[in-house]
């Protein structure tokens, strides 16, 4: 089973990964049948001593596998277009939220809730408690709320970085003296991991990010704790 479940995406917890997951099955949909019809068209040149000297010389099949291909690119082109727009389109946000990348752990601030900061470092192997996981928890998570649409606002401090967490079709890039800005919806409460997917430096693998997704309720007597 482990094997099988490598070979697909997480599951969508966010509308653009959702649509993610449909532009990778559509387009393997259309390499299969690809490869399927070159793969018969070639067992059958192998195979039977047939020819057609009208198939081989005449124009019909120069205009075929002229348009074709350019019908097969106009499929697999548009929705990826559409899918860069979703990835891209700056909706209005209730809550803004700025990552910033360090070496090696990750900085989050709330400019929305008076500048509230803090920093995310990743839980040395030695202090797991037993529903940790290794090389993935952090000591500070990300607090936000579901159903609610967030922006986030992210840069580094010192050398490139990625911020990535794949449930929810975020990969954006952490760039020194730049703000890149990716917007996400969650519609499902729970956990989600995720880990730079920049090598930027010695300890790369060990700055982690845990993003939790709560109710609003939740979110709101979280942020006045923390705030006391």
């Amino acid at each position: 089973m482990a094997t099988w479940g490598s070979m697909f995406l997480l599951d969508s917890s966010s509308p653009v990964m959702e649509q993610l997951n449909f532009f990778h099955d559509h387009t393997l949909l259309v390499l299969m049948i690809i490869t399927v019809l070159i793969g018969n068209s070639m067992l059958s040149l192998f195979f039977n001593k047939f020819s057609n000297r009208f198939l081989l010389m005449d124009q019909f099949i120069e205009i075929f596998w002229t348009i074709m291909p350019v019908l097969v690119l106009f499929a697999v082109a548009l929705p990826s277009m559409r899918l860069l727009y979703l990835l891209d389109d700056p909706y209005k946000s209730s809550i803004s939220v700025k990552v910033i990348g360090h070496q090696w752990y990750w900085s989050y601030e709330y400019p929305d809730f008076n500048n509230l900061e803090f920093d995310s470092y990743m839980i040395p192997t030695n202090e797991l408690n037993m529903n940790e996981f290794r090389l993935l928890d952090v000591d500070n998570r990300l607090i936000l709320p579901s159903y609610t649409n967030i922006r986030f606002i992210v840069s580094a401090m010192d050398v490139l970085h990625s911020w990535t967490i794949p449930s929810l079709g975020i990969k954006v890039d952490a760039v020194p003296g730049r703000l890149n800005q990716i917007n996400t919806y969650m519609y499902r409460v729970g956990l989600y991991f995720g880990q730079c997917s920049e090598i930027c430096g010695a300890n790369h693998s060990f700055m982690p990010i845990v993003l939790e997704s709560v109710s609003i309720k939740y979110f709101i007597a979280w942020m006045k704790n923390f705030m006391n």
